[in-house]
C-alpha cells in the first residue's frame, strides 16, 4: 500500500508539474499524515524536492514539490526508411539531446547492430551517465504487435511480420516498440486528461486516438491510419498502392519537393509569397482542412497536428482554421485545432517516455 501511495503521488506531481501536500492529499483523497510520510520518502530518495511556493489563498504559502528531472534518464530510437533519430530524455520528458544519422533501412544483421553502435556512439558523445538509464524506445513506421513482439508490417521500410527479436538481441535489456505516430501522441498527451486525435503530417500521414488516457490500438493495431483515408476518389497515386489517399495530398514530402528537398526551404519561399509555393500552399491547406474536419466530425474532440509539417503550423492556424470552418457548420470556432508541443522527434521521445512511467511504479 506505502509503494502504491508513493507511486500515485509521483505520478501525480508529475503530471502537474508541481503540487503541494495539500493539493496532493485532496487530489488523490488521502489523509495529510499518509502524503507526509510518503513524500518524505520520496524526497529522502532523491525523487521529489521542494520548487518554490504555491499561490497563496490566504496564511502562510505551502511549498510546491516536483520531481528531480535528472534522477534518471531514458533513451529513444526512431526508425525511419532513410534515417535514425535518437534522443536523450529526463524523467520529466525533457529533451537534453537529440541527433539524427542518415541511415537507409534494410532487413539485415549489419543494418540492426548499425542502430545499436550508432545509439552508443551518441550516449558517448553526450557523456550520459549510463547507471542512470532507465532503457531504450523504438518508434517504428508500422503496425505493432507487442504481444507476438513482431513488425507485423511496415509499407514505409518495405517488410511485414519481422520478429522484434532481431533488433532486441543487439540491447542488454530488451527495448520498448511502438509505432512512431502513437509514440507522439503518447509524447503530446500522457499526462493530458482531455481526448484527442494527433494527426501527423511527416514523410508519411499517420496517427493515434487517445481517449480515456490510453491510446486506442484497434482490434487488429490498425487504428489511426488516417494517411490512408480516401481523400480524392481516384486520384494521385499512394504508396500503399490505393489512390488519393490523404497521404498523397497532406505528407510533409508534397511541400519539401516544392523547396528543393526541404521542408525549412518551403516555408522560406512561401514567407517570401513566392507565387509557386503560395499555389502548393493554398491546394496543401485545403485537403488538409477537409481532413481535419472528417477527423472532427468522426471523433468530435481536439485534433492535434504533429509531425514534420506540424512544426511549421503554429503562424497558418488561423488561416487553416478558418478554411476547415468553410466545411464543418457544426463548430462555431476552430479552437480545437491545436499544433504539436515537440517539433522535432516526437516519437523517439513518447517511445523513450515508457521507461518513466514504469519507473515511477517502482519508488
Amino acid at each position: 500500500m506505502a509503494q502504491n501511495n508513493r507511486s500515485r503521488i509521483a505520478r501525480f506531481i508529475l503530471r502537474q508539474g508541481s503540487a503541494s501536500k495539500p493539493e496532493i492529499a485532496f487530489a488523490l483523497k488521502l489523509s495529510m499524515p499518509t502524503v507526509l510520510q510518503c513524500v518524505k520518502d520520496l524526497m529522502d530518495a532523491g525523487i521529489l524536492e521542494e520548487a518554490g511556493e504555491c499561490e497563496s489563498t490566504g496564511g502562510r504559502k505551502a511549498k510546491a514539490l516536483s520531481v528531480v528531472p535528472d534522477i534518471r534518464y531514458g533513451a529513444g530510437i526512431d526508425i525511419t526508411a532513410n534515417h535514425v533519430s535518437f534522443v536523450l530524455i529526463d524523467l520529466v520528458g525533457n529533451v537534453l539531446h537529440h541527433r539524427r544519422n542518415r541511415l537507409a533501412y534494410e532487413h539485415s544483421p549489419a543494418y540492426y547492430r548499425s542502430v545499436r553502435d550508432h545509439l552508443d556512439s551518441f550516449l558517448r558523445e553526450i557523456q550520459a551517465d549510463q547507471s542512470k538509464l532507465l532503457g531504450t524506445g523504438i518508434s517504428l513506421p508500422g503496425i505493432i504487435d507487442r504481444s507476438a513482439n513482431l513488425l507485423v508490417r511496415s509499407h514505409i521500410l518495405n517488410v511485414e511480420n519481422i520478429s522484434l527479436q532481431v533488433l532486441s538481441q543487439y540491447f542488454d535489456q530488451e527495448p520498448f516498440y511502438e509505432n512512431d505516430a502513437s509514440a507522439a501522441a503518447m509524447a503530446e498527451l500522457r499526462h493530458d486528461s482531455r481526448n484527442a486525435v494527433y494527426l501527423s503530417l511527416s514523410n508519411t500521414v499517420g496517427g493515434a486516438i487517445y481517449f480515456g488516457q490510453a491510446l486506442y490500438p484497434g482490434d487488429h493495431f490498425r487504428s489511426a491510419e488516417f494517411g490512408h483515408m480516401v481523400l480524392v476518389p481516384g486520384g494521385q497515386a499512394c504508396y500503399c498502392g490505393k489512390k488519393g489517399c490523404v497521404d498523397a495530398y497532406c505528407s510533409a514530402k508534397v511541400l519539401a519537393r516544392r523547396g528543393g528537398g526541404s521542408l525549412e526551404g518551403f516555408f522560406e519561399k512561401l514567407e517570401a509569397r513566392d507565387p509557386e509555393a503560395m499555389a502548393v500552399w493554398d491546394q496543401y491547406v485545403d485537403r488538409l482542412a477537409v481532413t481535419v474536419s472528417n477527423l472532427r466530425m468522426s471523433f468530435d474532440c481536439d485534433i492535434i497536428l504533429g509531425g514534420y509539417v506540424g512544426g511549421f503550423l503554429k503562424p497558418y492556424l488561423g488561416e487553416l482554421g478558418q478554411r476547415v470552418l468553410e466545411y464543418n457548420r457544426f463548430d462555431r470556432d476552430s479552437s480545437y485545432i491545436q499544433v504539436c508541443r515537440y517539433a522535432r522527434e516526437a516519437s523517439a521521445v513518447g517511445a523513450a517516455l515508457t521507461f518513466a512511467e514504469q519507473y515511477l511504479d517502482t519508488v
